[in-house]
Formats: structure tokens, sequence, C-alpha cells
């Protein structure tokens, strides 16, 4: 899996195939016609509404796609200290970014075995602590 570049359509497209999902479902489901149907598989991205009803006919969290290429790609954000100010208060719902799923752990081992990258350029790339990277490869190299 690329998580690098993301083509949402593509994958879907393979997630219908494996579950033998038929097309007359789909567009009953979708309330569109085959050709619409066609049209997601060949794009790229897709509004969050549709692919949230994607996530829920094939019973498969097409999301999680996108929070993995945020834990390998995307950058940490600069953390300002200043003794005045407490953390940020948001209505938001926070994540931890360092949870690890283990296509994650299985694609950062695939880049070590491969020679794509060494242990230290996966610490300073996808900033994973070098005690989790070695814990990993003890315990999931074969």
């Amino acid at each position: 899996m690329n998580y690098k570049n993301i083509h949402i359509g593509n994958l879907i497209e393979k997630a219908v195939s494996e579950n033998n999902i038929e097309l007359s479902r789909i567009c009953n489901f979708f309330h569109c016609t085959e050709k619409e149907v066609g049209e997601m598989y060949i794009c790229s991205s897709l509004d969050a509404e549709i692919l949230l009803k994607w996530s829920k006919l094939l019973e498969y969290d097409f999301f999680r796609i996108y929070s993995q290429h945020l834990i390998l790609y995307a950058p940490p954000s600069p953390r300002i200290k200043n003794a005045s100010s407490e953390e940020k208060k948001t209505e938001l719902p926070r994540f931890r970014k360092n949870i690890y799923t283990r296509e994650v752990i299985d694609f950062v081992l695939e880049q070590i075995k491969n020679g794509e990258m060494t242990r230290a350029e996966i610490v300073i790339r996808y900033k994973i602590p070098k005690t989790t990277l070695h814990k990993w490869i003890g315990k999931y190299s074969q």
C-alpha cells in the first residue's frame, strides 16, 4: 500500500471486487447510475460524505488510509512553549498521532528490508522513536 499517493477510487474498486458487490446494489445504495459509479472509481479523491457511504457499504474504514498518511508524512506541529499559556483549548476531539497500526509497522519494516531506507532515516523521516523501531524489528521481523 502506497500511503504517500492515495488514489481512493482505485482502492474502492478493489474492495468492491474483493467483496463481489454487484453494481446494481451499489447503484441502489448511492441512488446513482452505473456511469456515476464508474466515475467514482477513477477519482483520486472523493467527498467525505461519499467516502463515508463507501465505508459503510464495504464495511471498511477508508478514512484510516488518510490517517496513516498523516502518521507517516505530516510533520509534527511546532509547540511554542510560553509560561503563561496552557494547552490550546478546543471543542474538537483530540487524537494521538503516535498510534501505529500493523499496516504502518509492516510498511516501515518493508522499507528497511528492501534497503529503501535505513533505520536512522526511518527515525528521522517518520519521527518513530528508536526504541519503538527496535521493538518492531525484534517482534515482527522474520
